[in-house]
């Protein structure tokens, strides 16, 4: 009887022990599960702004074939039909890789360019959590206009050119969403008479304001830091508004910008229209999903 009893107390203890200790498992699985932050999502729905890269990168193995267009001046009128006479085309293709690294290349009319392109997620937003998603933006131009006519003796590394850029986004509501992007560009060739510099240092920042399900309007514009003091140039900041319609498998953007070029080099560095009403160039970019 008394080894029964030992056995019994023994059984209750080990029963109490372990009804605890599946308490105390489920306590921290719930802790865990609550401190677990949960990421902010579609910030921009768009891969671009509207020049301008946001922070938003295509899943693991989606695939976005790119379509962007820019007609010419619309100032001028009947005269190019507005714009319709020397436009500008971009065909690319952006590959997700992971769910944090894509990269991209597409060929641009402008100086028959070659755009190579890498973006990257440092950050994330997260519901009461982190405060901003971060992501780095890389490009490499390659001119593969004759250069040699003008330029005799011009070497493959002067056709290159490069951007550089770390954009910062938050998402304050479901209708708002804004970014900071600074950006360093590079050219290894360049127009003395046009441009201070080879090397640009730029702030950029772009919004988002959700209009309805489907429909926002977007902005972006970049100040460059490092004119001289009391240089004039022809080039202007880079500004352009946006237009986003989403239908189904593919984000339609129709912009009005002062930039006819789309290569991230050329639209942050060139940037020739809207000062005193001359040189607004219309046009859209259309991503589709596979």
């Amino acid at each position: 009887m008394k080894l029964l009893k030992i056995n019994l107390s023994v059984l209750f203890i080990f029963c109490f022990g372990l009804a605890n200790a599946q308490d105390d498992l489920m306590n921290e699985l719930n802790a865990t599960k609550s401190d677990k932050k949960e990421i902010t999502s579609a910030a921009f729905k768009g891969l671009q702004v509207a020049n301008m890269q946001s922070t938003k990168l295509p899943s693991q193995g989606e695939f976005y074939f790119l379509v962007s267009h820019r007609f010419g001046d619309l100032t001028d009128g009947i005269n190019n039909f507005f714009g319709l006479d020397n436009a500008y085309t971009k065909l690319g293709g952006i590959y997700g890789v992971t769910n944090w690294l894509t990269i991209g290349i597409s060929r641009h009319t402008h100086d028959k360019l070659y755009e190579v392109a890498l973006k990257y997620k440092l950050a994330n937003q997260e519901d009461d959590g982190f405060p901003v998603t971060i992501v780095g933006y890389n490009t490499l131009d390659i001119n593969s206009s004759k250069l040699e006519i003008i330029y005799p003796e011009i070497k493959f590394n002067n056709r290159l050119a490069y951007s550089n850029q770390l954009i910062v986004s938050r998402k304050f509501s479901n209708s708002f969403s804004a970014q900071l992007v600074p950006i360093f560009i590079h050219k290894n060739l360049y127009d003395a008479d046009k441009e201070a510099k080879m090397n640009t240092f730029l702030l950029g920042t772009g919004a988002r304001c959700k209009l309805s399900k489907r429909l926002s309007l977007n902005f972006d514009y970049a100040a460059r830091l490092n004119v001289p003091e009391g240089y004039t140039s022809p080039y202007h900041n880079a500004a352009t508004l946006g237009l986003d319609v989403e239908t189904g498998g593919h984000v339609f953007q129709f912009v009005l910008s002062n930039s006819q070029s789309m290569n991230d080099v050329s639209y942050y560095t060139t940037g020739s229209g809207i000062s005193g009403g001359k040189q607004i160039f219309f046009g859209f970019n259309l991503y589709r999903v596979f």
